[in-house]
């Protein structure tokens, strides 16, 4: 069964850990993302996600395996949900596990959208593009700032 997961500040580490899968497969995109001396990637800062009530993590299961992780903040100032990180380990990839995660976050968490990819990650942004196309019927906007693919939509129009 595939499911999303809830982050626990407990288990703050364990995010931390799949992390740094996630942070090796970005590195290819991003090619000034290098090692620390001590053999890990500089781990991004969580903090916000067990302090602000707009922040959320969850740890994406199959069964009980943990597959992926989806950082989701709800943006006050723009009014609009923003997906900051999204992972599914490769050997899970192609299952369409991706669509049906992000299909429940937008349930979840209903309104607009924005999703952004960074100009070299071909597979996300044909990934978010194409899902968003589909559930939207075409519905949203896009546009191309600051080395970025931009989509905004809003779950309303989604169809199942």
């Amino acid at each position: 069964m595939l499911r999303l997961q809830e982050v626990d500040t407990k288990e703050k580490d364990v995010l931390h850990n799949i992390m740094q899968f996630y942070i090796y497969e970005f590195s290819r995109y991003i090619p000034i993302i290098k090692l620390e001396p001590n053999g890990s990637f500089k781990p991004f800062n969580l903090d916000k996600y067990w302090v602000e009530d707009n922040c959320y993590a969850y740890f994406i299961k199959l069964n009980e395996e943990l597959i992926g992780f989806a950082l989701v903040e709800s943006s006050l100032e723009l009014n609009s949900n923003i997906i900051q990180e999204f992972f599914i380990m490769s050997k899970h990839s192609g299952n369409g596990y991706g669509k049906r995660i992000a299909r429940e976050l937008f349930s979840i968490h209903p309104g607009d959208w924005k999703i952004t990819q960074i100009e070299n990650n071909e597979p996300a942004y044909y990934f978010w593009r194409g899902l968003i196309n589909e559930i939207s019927n075409g519905e949203f906007k896009e546009r191309f700032e600051d080395g970025e693919f931009i989509q905004e939509f809003n779950t309303e129009v989604i169809k199942d």
